[in-house]
């Protein structure tokens, strides 16, 4: 083989170590999904039954009780937890890249305590049917989302991302007091368990018929998320040069929008409040992945699993009562962004 002055010319060097490193990482997303895979099945192994809490693949073909544990409950609830971490992951890496703030999670925008105000609004007034929950928790979240917007709008202090932050921290604020409000008012036998539910935040309760009501809408909008991630680059630009490059910023950036608020509502409504897993993990994967959406997305998603399958079976496991989930993900994600803050090398301006 001949070869050329051009090929080796540094440019062309640089391109293909590009396409070397390109690989590597991709390889790396192999390990990491085969990784959440293996959890995956190894959970369903892990429970307060048998003592010790190991369930051996004999005693699963030969105990009956232990076959229905496994398929009746444990298998729905690790499918849960995935499909929870992978939403959250997804929605929180789509939101800070398109509003170019780190800082931003569902939560913080209003999204996540929008939808928990809806689904306690459903509980009490609607009934606690899980596609009357389900669609309130959903409406509700669009309109802390749209909320959040606005006042952005008409905020006077600050630059954009400072006026977002704040504005979805008042609309939180603002719902999370109308579930307080909706506490007050409701059953304390029957409903207001329900709505305690929704602030700590646990996959106890989980079943076959919840999982098949959340997976259609949550598929697909991971499905959305996941193809429109090579787009994630162009529309984190302004709008001109986003424009300039054959990209509709503001068609495709509602789409986005649309199906990550649509996949946090879904994974809520049965879920609860569970917090930090869309604000550290696309830290996270940034760190281990590097910034491009095409890899860094895939890799939030897929840590984002894992760190919440993780936690809901440390959650049903290290203690005699089952710890609730939104408790420990928020004590271990609070841990691992302050160790990531603490690392992060420090840039002097000049």
């Amino acid at each position: 083989m001949i070869r050329t002055e051009a090929d080796l010319s540094p440019a062309a060097g640089l391109s293909v170590a590009r396409r070397v490193t390109d690989r590597m990482r991709s390889g790396e997303l192999a390990w990491l999904a085969l990784l959440l895979i293996v959890a995956l099945a190894l959970s369903l192994f892990v429970g307060r039954y048998p003592a010790p809490p190991f369930l051996t693949p004999g005693r699963l073909v030969t105990d009956e009780l232990a076959q229905r544990l496994v398929w009746s409950l444990r298998l729905p609830r690790a499918l849960a937890a995935v499909l929870l971490g992978m939403s959250l992951a997804g929605a929180g890496t789509i939101l800070q890249m398109i509003l170019g703030n780190p800082l931003v999670e569902p939560g913080f925008l209003g999204v996540s305590q929008g939808a928990a105000f809806g689904a306690s609004l459903s509980i009490i007034f609607l009934g606690n049917a899980a596609w009357l929950v389900q669609g309130s928790a959903a409406l509700f979240a669009f309109v802390g989302l749209g909320l959040s917007y606005i006042l952005a709008h008409r905020l006077r202090y600050g630059g954009w991302v400072l006026r977002l932050v704040l504005a979805g921290i008042a609309v939180s604020a603002l719902f999370s007091a109308g579930v307080g409000m909706l506490k007050y008012v409701a059953d304390p036998l029957r409903q207001l368990p329900e709505i305690t539910f929704w602030l700590l935040g646990g996959l106890w309760s989980m079943t076959w018929t919840q999982l098949r009501a959340i997976v259609p809408i949550t598929l697909i909008a991971l499905l959305i998320m996941y193809r429109m991630r090579w787009r994630l680059n162009l529309l984190a630009l302004e709008d001109a040069t986003a424009f300039s490059l054959g990209v509709a910023p503001n068609r495709e950036r509602i789409l986005v929008v649309t199906a990550a608020v649509a996949a946090t509502a879904a994974v809520i409504s049965v879920s609860g409040i569970v917090g930090w897993i869309g604000l550290i993990v696309p830290h996270v994967a940034r760190r281990l992945y590097g910034a491009d959406a095409r890899r860094a997305l895939p890799a939030a998603l897929l840590l984002g699993g894992l760190f919440s399958l993780l936690c809901d079976d440390v959650a049903r496991t290290l203690l005699a009562g089952e710890i609730p989930l939104g408790i420990l993900t928020s004590l271990l994600g609070a841990a691992f962004f302050l160790g990531l803050m603490m690392t992060q090398k420090i840039q002097r301006q000049p």
